[in-house]
């Protein structure tokens, strides 16, 4: 677990050097975003986009980050690990009753409720991007692309179609191109019983980044 933790976090870093280069990078693991600075929590040993924040921050000459959190479980350790860090802005947009029991405070916090459905849930994301980037101007952004929001999931309690899904994805990649945002994709959550849904889930997420971001 530990090797395979360590893998996983190197390849955000990696992600994030080459997003930097050419846009856009995507991790088809990583989103452990429940791990705190001193311990592991949810399944997760190390939070690889905070680490991979700071290794750019240090390494890669830049000092604004945003990370823009779409699993359907609140990103805490994320959001504890970048508590007084102003020059990272957190997003989380989760499901109030999903894990953790105890939220942390990002920036940014949307709690849906149980069964909430396409229209309110695109208009909880929109909302959401707009405060976290109101007088905000990332240099990178990390994008968690939880498929877990997915109405089948087994551990989320929303109602959102494959298709809003797409739409969630659509509206973040447009608005980093159109500011020019470098991003970095990871992939996070996903607990669909049949596996097929949630690499179909995955699948959009990277063939819209690669339409949108590439050009």
């Amino acid at each position: 677990m530990v090797a395979r933790s360590r893998r996983s976090t190197g390849a955000t870093i990696e992600a994030a050097q080459a997003a930097l280069n050419s846009k856009c990078a995507i991790n088809l693991a990583g989103g452990t975003h429940h791990a705190y600075a001193d311990r592991g929590a949810g399944y997760c040993v190390f939070n690889d986009v905070a680490v991979a924040t700071r290794d750019v921050q240090r390494q890669g000459g830049i000092r604004r980050v945003l990370i823009a959190d779409g699993d359907v479980h609140q990103g805490d350790g994320t959001a504890s690990i970048f508590a007084s860090d102003p020059n990272v802005r957190t997003f989380s947009l989760h499901a109030e009753r999903a894990f953790p029991l105890r939220k942390q405070r990002s920036d940014v916090d949307i709690s849906l409720p149980p069964e909430t459905g396409d229209r309110d849930y695109l208009a909880a994301w929109e909302r959401g991007l707009d405060a976290v980037t109101d007088g905000f101007h990332p240099e990178l952004v990390f994008y968690l692309a939880g498929a877990d929001p997915f109405e089948k999931d087994l551990l989320g309690g929303l109602a959102v179609s494959r298709l809003a899904l797409a739409e969630r994805d659509r509206a973040l990649f447009l608005r980093c191109a159109r500011h020019g945002w470098p991003v970095v994709i990871v992939m996070a959550g996903g607990y669909a019983p049949e596996i097929d849904d949630i690499v179909d889930i995955q699948f959009q997420t990277i063939v819209l980044a690669r339409e949108i971001l590439s050009q």
